[in-house]
């Protein structure tokens, strides 16, 4: 791949879905934005290897594609709104920003609209504002990548029969569509965190970043909000042990592996501190907060031996009542396994079959408990699902090693 070649790539990933946004936030239409901006990037591949990649490639491509959906409207004689909006684009009218200063997270407060079912908002937020694809998104909501599609679809669909507008949200407006937006950007953080996309980096430092940026922007707009001092504190204890999460092979190395010596202090002390200051109000505690409260009791540990796993099972029991989900009740059974043993912690984990036998965490939770057990042929059939299903090749490395470890 020439140098040139390269920066559209790159380009591509980092604008791709900010040029989308802008444009349907501009139109109301999706269908629009995403034509133009696939216009836009077709003209990019095959002029930028000639007349070189412009000083800036994200404005040039929101321009050009600006244009191409300004001229699609004239073609098709769409209403006179859309008209005067495409004239008032001409003029280089631009729509003031409102309460929220920040390009991208005003997009996504825009795009998080409360008329929408939360996850169809929150799946169509991150294909528009988030950067990540259709494969990823159906991995993160545990589902077929063609269901996906079509949820993307119908909620677009909604939002053109129904007429729901791409208005920038008033200050007013935040604390209804707040909860979407944390969803998305826990999602943003996670993929960033152990990325979904086989061909993608093990670790995607891009998305873990804009995640922590963007929920730093809403604490300061949303102060009192717990939930968000919540996520943003979880974000900052997660990405505090990033260092030590590889190996210099390139193999994910698993909590109880890993050097804590390598950890952020400065990032596990921010998030401690925020813990501590939800804890202090007395207010029930939402689900970003008790997340953000188990890993400051894995932080706190010097040593994998000095974690307090009552402590966390507890946590993990407050979870239950706001979030049964599956994988809630699937992290708790890890942790159940630390203090009750494996046996009970598999029981668990066995009941929950039906509900994530897709799912490679499933997989390999009940190959480590089918290990710990003495259950080698058991363990080494678990490993083996897990590891057909996982995508990240670091997350790989490390469940075939720990199955090639098996005897007999």
């Amino acid at each position: 791949m020439s140098g040139v070649d390269a920066a559209i790539v790159r380009a591509h990933h980092a604008e791709w879905a900010r040029v989308v946004a802008a444009l349907a936030a501009r139109f109301g239409d999706l269908d629009i934005a995403e034509e133009a901006a696939a216009e836009a990037f077709a003209i990019a591949v095959e002029r930028w290897p000639v007349d070189g990649v412009p000083p800036n490639p994200g404005g040039w491509l929101t321009t050009t594609a600006q244009r191409k959906a300004i001229d699609r409207i004239r073609r098709e004689h769409k209403r006179d709104d859309k008209q005067r909006e495409a004239r008032m684009l001409d003029d280089n009218d631009a729509e003031p920003p409102g309460v929220i200063a920040d390009e991208r997270l005003r997009l996504i407060f825009t795009c998080c609209h409360p008329a929408l079912a939360m996850e169809a908002r929150v799946a169509l937020t991150l294909r528009m504002v988030g950067g990540l694809t259709v494969p990823e998104i159906a991995r993160a909501f545990l589902v077929q990548e063609s269901a996906m599609g079509r949820r993307i679809t119908r909620a677009k669909t909604k939002i053109k029969t129904a007429g729901i507008p791409y208005r920038v949200p008033s200050a007013a407006d935040l604390p209804a569509r707040v909860s979407g937006v944390l969803a998305v950007l826990f999602l943003v953080f996670n993929e960033g965190y152990l990325s979904t996309g086989p061909d993608a980096d093990p670790v995607r430092n891009d998305l873990t970043a804009e995640a922590i940026r963007l929920t730093r922007l809403i604490r300061e707009l949303l102060p009192g909000d717990g939930e968000v001092a919540g996520l943003l504190a979880l974000m900052l204890l997660t990405e505090a042990r990033r260092g030590a999460r590889l190996s210099s092979s390139g193999e994910l190395v698993a909590l109880d592996d890993q050097d804590r010596g390598a950890w952020d202090r400065a990032l596990i002390a921010e998030g401690h501190r925020l813990v501590r200051e939800r804890l202090a109000t007395r207010v029930p505690p939402g689900r970003y907060q008790i997340l953000a409260a188990i890993n400051a009791v894995h932080t706190s540990a010097r040593d994998i031996r000095d974690t307090d796993w009552s402590q966390i099972v507890a946590l993990y029991d407050q979870l239950v009542r706001l979030d049964p989900s599956p994988i809630v009740a699937l992290n708790r059974a890890i942790a159940v396994a630390e203090l009750d043993g494996p046996e009970v912690a598999l029981a668990t984990v066995d009941r929950l079959t039906d509900t994530l036998h897709g799912y490679h965490v499933f997989h390999a939770t009940r190959a480590d408990l089918l290990r710990r057990l003495g259950h080698s042929r058991a363990s080494r059939a678990a490993y083996d699902t897990a590891i057909d299903l996982a995508t990240n090749p670091a997350e790989i490395t490390h469940l075939t090693r720990r199955r090639d470890q098996l005897g007999g």
